[in-house]
Formats: structure tokens, sequence, C-alpha cells
């Protein structure tokens, strides 16, 4: 299946979101253990997150077939 656009864009930013909350959740585990050391911290905000991997691109057919699915309201 060849996705559009839309499909695409749609695709990409939810790999994005899905990567800051991954991001924001080590974070939050990291700081509530305490683990304040810079390098740690610093390993975590430069740790490059793949944006696609499979499981993204499934989750986000599954949201385009909803999408495509519901009927586009009138302006």
């Amino acid at each position: 299946m060849r996705l559009s656009e839309k499909d695409r864009l749609i695709v990409a930013l939810a790999a994005q979101l899905r990567a800051e909350r991954e991001t924001r959740e080590a974070l939050s585990s990291v700081i509530g253990n305490g683990q304040l050391d810079r390098e740690v911290l610093l390993a975590i905000l430069g740790d490059p997150i793949p944006a696609l991997s499979q499981e993204d691109l499934v989750r986000a057919d599954a949201v385009a077939s909803v999408l495509r699915a519901v009927p586009a309201r009138a302006a």
C-alpha cells in the first residue's frame, strides 16, 4: 500500500510523539530514582530515538485506516 502525503505526515508525527513520550518517561524515571548525574541526563537527552520502527508503522497504519473510515465533516 502506497501512503499518501497526509498518511506519511501522520506516521511521522505519531512516531515523533511516541519518541518524545518515551524520552519524558525515561527522564521521569531517572529523576524519580534520584539519579541526577549530569552524564545520565545528557545521555537520555542526546540518545537518538528511531523515528520509525515497524511498530510505529503498524500503529500509524491503524490510525490512517480509522481516519479513512470516518466521513469528513462539512465545513
